[in-house]
């Protein structure tokens, strides 16, 4: 209102005074990255751009006002002029401040074309609400162009560094070009194992040959190692303890597991914890229904990213000492094949295994193995260096330009990589293609800006996304504020599963409610989550998310919430047997979407693009901080128990255990409780028109995951750093397996180690709260 009043005292002043001519001068200037810009606004009078005719100018103001000063002969026309110009404006006025106060789900263009935030921004009326949005993103996303894009990205070899791949990213690049997004890309020289091409992996059992694998797993160790041969199920932490239990000694022992439940990095690391020498990896038939011929392809770094680079990047010339990951094994790792492993098991004698871990195998009971049965295992994997390149490009919002949302798909695989890496690039392109057009049309304007990236050499381990999470570490946490990863987005028909950070579980939850389902009986029927979500949505559809998921760097080495998400099937744990091998075909994706492959790589795309629209076009933030305190309060209730048994147990009399507090911990999840409910009625009281409000309170929003890295370790030596979702002694997890481990007086327990790491993982909370708070003086402590 003050401005439209403004406006008319300048337009009365004007007809009464003469009119003040004045200009705007605009040098928009962007720097090389392509992420910042700088506005320079200069306002000029006739005075200031004409100084030096300045004594001219007094001179013929002095004179005209020497002349003698004529009345008007217009004044009643002039009083009636100034009434009218009044009364429009006052109602110019009331008209804008009705319009301002609009639903938050508006989509609200502003003014400038700025890329970075430089103050409060005027908002002009919005055009179209999120519904609109939605239908506007749903019918740029069809089968049709979705049966085109598959076609057009396939390829039979695409592995990280080769011809093939550098061709998808010439491809992707030159799409991004086409949808004006300003392209760039990322160099890595990266070190990567491959199969050796003057000699060959071999296992034997005795003297004679098993077989000659060709698939591998790439960071293995190297060398030939001889041992008895133990079967131990999937390989979990369990499975071990089930063997050991017998009195079986795995020191030395060559490691037969089955393919499954757990990344073959966990395998190795799990095998490797009780000194075995080797580990031999295979295709279940119980798991897997292909040819018992099928090799395997993975990778066992416990890890992500260039394991020779462990916490920076692996640009061209680094000049940095030898040094290698801690996640690298030492021992030897190799895939079979289930014809290698019948052989094996075939001839294994001793204890019998428990009789479920048989069940659907090719043998009616697994034996333990016998002390002389002796397997030698060599392999000759060759480190070689690769040059590779992730591809870029961005829509930039209209409000906040430097603040963005990250989607983003692999490129490469081992073979075809139909469902591994063809379906996420078509739904990334797309999505760029679909989201560009609405705001070249001027149907959207986001006020954040959405990244898309194409990442090379996801298979060994996310290499080309960690690498550059490394190389941008402390821009990208104050920036990113969440990843969308579409690798293996579509692995069946049946149902629907995510796994994500708990920030981002509400959006998860409200876009199956807003979606209609793909999958059931009758498609679009229903809502995706009254399809799958059950009585307990949470239980139905979330599950926990795995090293070896891409989008899993970005939440715990990087601190940026992040979701993954796939249609899939309901068979076992709903993996997808393919990925892997070179039977990630085409055909064989068709026969798991009972050929509907298109249309559910369109349905996921609209539920990626429906996440990433709602991240960048509300008012303030979709991230539910509210939603840690639950894990917060549990992780609390689980410590305070194993406590209380520890003292029950008489384990610490007389040591410093015994006085061990849990009431520190508590009013550090008290504070971020109570933050979270400060925050809450802040933004009820917040006036969402307000762009520097908005924008503090998202500053608030977006800092909680990356506060819960743990400040204590080194991003080198323990990469992924944060204490619900990391690994590493840091961790609430690693912490209540310390307590158990202490209470049953285990060797490797120490109450000092415990003791330490209790209070920093404490602090760790607390430093949260105090971030979610906001200013100092917010703060509401009580430690």
């Amino acid at each position: 209102m003050e401005s439209t009043m403004g406006q008319a005292r300048s337009a009365i002043s004007k007809i009464l005074c003469g009119e003040e001519r004045s200009y705007t001068r605009f040098n928009l200037a962007q720097n090389m990255e392509g992420d910042n810009s700088q506005v320079e606004m200069k306002l000029s009078t006739d005075g200031d751009e004409e100084a030096p005719n300045s004594a001219a100018q007094n001179h013929a103001q002095n004179t005209y006002s020497r002349q003698p000063k004529r009345p008007s002969k217009n004044l009643a026309f002039i009083v009636i002029g100034i009434f009218l110009i009044f009364i429009i404006g006052f109602l110019i006025g009331y008209l804008t401040n009705y319009r301002q106060e609009a639903d938050s789900d508006h989509c609200t263009p502003v003014t400038t074309e700025a890329s970075t935030w430089e103050g409060p921004k005027e908002e002009v009326v919005p055009e179209l609400d999120w519904s609109d949005i939605r239908s506007l993103l749903q019918d740029r996303l069809t089968a049709e162009r979705f049966s085109s894009r598959l076609s057009d990205l396939s390829q039979s070899n695409h592995e990280a560094g080769s011809e093939g791949d550098e061709l998808l990213a010439n491809i992707v690049h030159q799409a991004f070009e086409t949808y004006d997004m300003s392209p760039w890309n990322d160099e890595h020289f990266v070190k990567i194992q491959i199969p050796p091409s003057d000699s060959s992996n071999e296992v034997l059992f005795g003297e004679e040959q098993i077989g000659i694998p060709k698939g591998y797993l790439s960071y293995s160790a190297t060398g030939t190692k001889e041992g008895r041969v133990v079967y131990v199920h999937y390989g979990e932490l369990g499975d071990f303890e089930n063997v050991t239990g017998t009195g079986i000694d795995l020191t030395g022992a060559v490691v037969l597991l089955r393919a499954g439940k757990i990344s073959f990095a966990e395998k190795v690391a799990n095998a490797a914890k009780l000194k075995a020498a080797a580990v031999l990896i295979y295709p279940d038939p119980a798991d897997y229904t292909f040819e018992p011929s099928t090799e395997l392809y993975g990778h066992v770094h416990l890890g992500s990213g260039d394991p020779y680079t462990p916490g920076f990047p692996s640009f061209n010339h680094t000049q940095f000492p030898p040094v290698k990951s801690s996640g690298l094994p030492e021992i030897l790792a190799q895939t079979i094949t289930a014809n290698m492993a019948a052989k094996i098991v075939r001839k294994m004698g001793g204890l019998n295994a428990p009789s479920s871990w048989s069940e659907g195998s090719f043998v009616s009971m697994y034996k333990l193995g016998g002390e002389n049965d002796t397997i030698t295992v060599r392999v000759n994997n060759v480190l070689t260096e690769r040059r590779i390149h992730n591809v870029f490009g961005a829509i930039k919002g209209f409000m906040d330009s430097d603040r963005y949302v990250v989607i983003g798909a692999q490129r490469d695989s081992w073979g075809p990589g139909y469902a591994k890496s063809t379906v996420g690039t078509s739904i990334l392109l797309e999505l760029a293609h679909a989201i560009s057009d609405m705001v070249k049309n001027g149907d959207f304007r986001p006020r954040r800006s959405i990244v898309f990236a194409s990442w090379s050499a996801g298979e060994y381990g996310s290499v080309g996304a960690t690498e550059w999470l490394e190389g941008y570490l402390t821009s990208l946490g104050l920036k990113a504020f969440s990843y969308i990863n579409l690798d293996g987005a579509l692995t069946g028909h049946q149902t629907f599963k995510a796994a994500a950070s708990p920030l981002l579980y509400k959006l998860v939850q409200n876009t199956m409610r807003e979606m209609k389902s793909p999958i059931g009986e009758k498609p679009g029927e229903k809502s995706l989550y009254e399809q799958v979500a059950g009585s307990d949505w949470e239980q139905a559809v979330m599950v926990p998310m795995q090293q070896d998921d891409s989008a899993y760097p970005f939440l715990a080495f990087s601190g940026i919430p992040s979701v993954s998400f796939r249609f899939a099937d309901l068979r076992g744990s709903g993996e997808y047997p393919y990925f892997g091998t070179v039977l990630d075909t085409k055909e064989k994706l068709d026969y798991a979407t009972d050929h509907r492959t298109a249309q559910l790589a369109a349905s996921a795309a609209q539920f990626a693009g429906q996440m990433a629209l709602r991240l960048v076009h509300d008012h303030l933030l979709r991230l539910d901080v509210d939603r840690y305190v639950r894990h917060f309060r549990l992780f609390v209730a689980k410590v305070n128990r194993r406590v209380y048994q520890l003292k029950q147990s008489g384990g610490v009399s007389g040591t410093q255990m015994e006085a061990l507090s849990v009431e520190w911990l508590k009013s550090a999840v008290g504070s971020y409780s109570r933050a979270a409910t400060d925050l809450a009625v802040d933004i009820q009281n917040s006036d969402l028109s307000d762009v520097e409000m908005c924008r503090t309170i998202n500053d608030r929003i977006m800092r909680v995951e990356a506060n819960l890295l743990s400040p204590y370790v080194s991003p080198k030596d323990t990469p992924f750093r944060h204490i619900k979702f990391g690994s590493g002694s840091h961790t609430m997890e690693a912490l209540l397996d310390h307590l158990n481990a202490i209470r049953e007086r285990s060797p490797d327990s120490d109450t000092d180690l415990f003791r330490n790491q209790f209070a920093l993982a404490t602090w760790t909370i607390q430093s949260c709260a105090n971030n979610l708070a906001g200013d100092v003086w917010a703060m509401n402590n009580e430690i």
